[in-house]
Parts: structure tokens; sequence; C-alpha cells
């Protein structure tokens, strides 16, 4: 098994993007904050060095498959992270007030799970072009995975927007580039299947390295917008956000009354 120069040079540069991202992270004191996210960034790198390492081995008998679970355990423990950071996106996003909007944490929770269902329905459906069950897996896996936080993606978008909630801060920023990402990997993984990973010297490798390409300006985009300052909130006068706080409270006691009485 052997790495070209230009999946060399890809490897190389995702290792220093992720390596320049936790910096960022680590020296703007954004770990603090997104504590998950810098996980996130750190199993990148951690799985790319490993991976990078152990990669030659796929060609030896003792270790035949040494890569390819080595790989998909860094990319469970991946998709646990990036369900996290969705979690912890959210939690920024629809939380302006210091508290839950009302009746959001349901919908989120709702919105997950129906994104989990239709991507598991979605990789069920396909039918990949594959000689092994080891491939198909492959395939199936990626598409599920591109299909859950695109989906969420999309989903949080529209609630933020209806709910008119701050879209432009730091956490905003990281659940736009991972949206962004995860809706181009539909397209790859769906041109995967259709073409098979076996002939994808052509096809499937020139998507794959389309997808590496867009990976790396996310990461530009995160290092970018993560070092610079976040913008500030317009703060409403003195008095409003308390009241707010209060209607919300209110708005919640009251729904709760009516939900009990609707039992009865």
């Amino acid at each position: 098994m052997h790495l070209s120069h230009l999946d060399s040079l890809f490897w190389l540069l995702g290792l220093v993007g992720h390596l320049a991202l936790l910096f960022v992270l680590l020296f703007r004191r954004r770990a603090r904050r997104f504590p998950l996210f810098t996980a996130f960034v750190f199993c990148s790198v951690l799985s790319t060095v490993v991976l990078y390492l152990i990669y030659p081995s796929g060609s030896r008998r003792a270790y035949p498959y040494a890569y390819f679970y080595t790989y998909w355990g860094f990319v469970a423990l991946n998709l646990v992270l990036q369900l996290g950071v969705v979690y912890e996106v959210a939690s920024c996003v629809f939380r302006p007030l210091g508290g839950w909007a009302v009746d959001v944490r349901r919908r989120l929770i709702g919105l997950i799970l129906l994104s989990v269902c239709v991507a598991i329905a979605l990789a069920w459906l396909s039918s990949p072009r594959a000689y092994e069950w080891r491939e198909a897996l492959v395939m199936r896996g990626s598409l599920f995975s591109a299909a859950l936080f695109a989906e969420l993606f999309v989903g949080m978008t529209a609630h933020s927007v209806t709910a008119g909630l701050p879209w432009k801060t730091h956490a905003a920023r990281i659940i736009q580039g991972l949206g962004i990402y995860s809706i181009f990997c539909i397209v790859v993984e769906a041109a995967n299947s259709y073409f098979g990973l076996a002939n994808g010297t052509t096809a499937s490798m020139t998507m794959t390295r389309a997808r590496m390409l867009l990976y790396l300006l996310c990461l530009a985009y995160w290092i970018m917008t993560l070092w610079r300052p976040e913008p500030k909130p317009e703060h409403p006068p003195d008095g409003i956000q308390s009241d707010l706080e209060l209607l919300r409270q209110e708005t919640v006691a009251s729904l709760q009354t009516l939900r009990g009485k609707r039992r009865l």
C-alpha cells in the first residue's frame, strides 16, 4: 500500500490544520467554552498520526485489517464527539438568555432522533457496489454520518432563524463548517455507492480529494473565525433581559399547567 504525493500532502495539511486549530482553541481560551469541540479536534490529530503510522501494515499478512479496525474505531469515537459538539453548540445558540428557550430542548431531542432514524434508513436502503462486507460497511457508515450531521445542521439553522436567535457567534461558526462539510459528504458518499470504491481510481478518488480539500477550507474557516473576537451581542436595555427571563419562566409554567389539565 502506497500513498501518492498528493495524498501525503493532504494528510500533512490536515495534521497541520488541526494542530493550528487546537492552538487557537487553547491560546484564545475557546477550549473552556467548547471542551467537546476541542476534544474532537484533538481526536482528529491523534487519529491522523496513528493511522499514518499503521497505514503500511495493511500490506502485511500478519496485520491485514489493522488499518480498517483502527480507522473505524476512530470513526465511532468521532461520531460520538460530533454529536456532543452539536449539543454543545445548540446549548450556546438556543440559550441567549442563559436558559433554554421555550420547548427548544424538546424540539432539539426530537430533531436528533428524527435525524438518526432518517440517516439509518438512507444507509440501509443504499446499495453500494462493494466486493466484500467491509467495503459496504465503510460506504454505508460514511453515508450515515454525513446524512446525520447534514440533517442536524439544516434543522438547527431553521430553528434558530425561526426563533430569531443569534447565528453569528463562535458556536454558530463551528456548526456552519461542520454542516457544509457534511452536506458535501452526502454527494461524495452517494457517488462512492454508485461507482464503488474498487473502481474509484478516477471518480471516487477525485471526489475523495475534493472532500479533503473542502475539509481543509473548513479548518481554515474555523481557525480564522475562532481567532477573531466574537461579535458582541446587542444587549437589550436595562431591565428588559430580566423581564424576558421572567416571562419565559411564566410561559413555561403556564404550558405545564395546560398540559396537566389536558391529561385530566
